[in-house]
């Protein structure tokens, strides 16, 4: 990745929406050279794809959690994801270093909904014990830019 692409991922990252005509005019390139090069990032995995970002509050998903999952022995990681898929309310799940197996990521329409997901997720058959943190509020969330 040479630094025109860090510029077309830097450009897309803040408004994908722009056209490849937009992009080239603000990085010296042709319509088309900038459809190459996005077609390129597209394949080498750089770029994942495009899609609207959506203010989960706005879709009456506005409580959320993060919850240290602790398992019983040592389970595998395509285990305990394939026994958080099925729940709805997660959105995330992570492998993590540290006491906990995993961190989740739950996202739910208020409180009580919260604790009906937080004792489905206890209910998972490996899952030992989890001990969660209610999000107060969010203060910074960034897309990931590029390093160096």
């Amino acid at each position: 990745m040479d630094a025109l692409d860090q510029r077309i991922v830097s450009h897309l990252v803040t408004d994908a929406r722009a056209s490849y005509a937009e992009i080239g005019a603000d990085i010296g390139l042709s319509a088309p050279a900038v459809k190459r090069r996005v077609d390129k990032l597209l394949d080498q995995g750089v770029l994942q794809g495009f899609t609207a970002v959506v203010d989960p509050e706005a879709l009456g998903w506005g409580t959320e959690a993060f919850v240290e999952v602790h398992c019983n022995g040592n389970v595998p990681a395509h285990r305990i994801r394939n026994g958080l898929e099925p729940l709805p309310e997660v959105v995330a799940a992570y492998t993590v270093s540290g006491q906990a197996d995993a961190i989740v990521h739950l996202r739910a329409a208020d409180i009580h909904h919260l604790e009906e997901a937080m004792e489905r997720l206890r209910s998972v058959e490996f899952i030992d014990r989890t001990v969660s943190t209610v999000v107060l509020s969010r203060l910074l969330e960034r897309q990931p830019q590029q390093s160096g």
